[in-house]
């Protein structure tokens, strides 16, 4: 019984690792789908960041007769900051703008995930790039998440 125990706490712990090691850094939201994305796209506008677009995926895909619970892609930037990443390495582009998709789980629990700066900067070899500039993007994106939450 307690191999069976450690194993299964072994196995636990190898998935709360991988987990934590994709990149992606969500917030739990009190509000819906859209009302979230609403609120969002409010505080990047206050903020000066350019939204790009709005992509309704579950309306995407009642458009082909697949059902798909609320999702919602929030695509945004600040050129001044982005290209600051792309002088360092130019690929960083395939992850700009950045991108927050606002969604609903099975329990019906609302959710904004969002990559994480410290994934791009291993993705993409920025650990010589400005350390400022990597500061202040993980702070506002961790601000325009929780806001957009509250």
């Amino acid at each position: 019984m307690k191999k069976f125990l450690l194993l299964c706490l072994s196995f636990f712990l190898l998935i709360s690792v991988s987990q934590g090691q994709n990149g992606i850094i969500s917030v739990k939201s009190s509000h819906s789908v859209q009302a979230t994305g609403d609120s969002l796209v409010k505080v990047l506008n206050s903020k000066g960041m350019t939204v790009f677009a709005r992509i309704d995926h579950a309306k995407g895909a009642k458009s082909v007769g697949k059902k798909l619970r609320p999702t919602q892609l929030v695509i945004f930037g600040n050129p001044k900051i982005g290209t600051v990443l792309m002088q360092c390495n130019q690929e960083v582009g395939i992850d700009l703008p950045q991108k927050m998709l606002i969604w609903q789980d099975a329990n019906d629990q609302t959710w904004i995930s969002y990559n994480s700066p410290d994934y791009l900067v291993n993705r993409h070899n920025l650990k010589e790039c400005n350390g400022k500039i990597i500061a202040k993007i993980k702070g506002a994106l961790k601000k325009f998440a929780e806001a957009a939450a509250k």
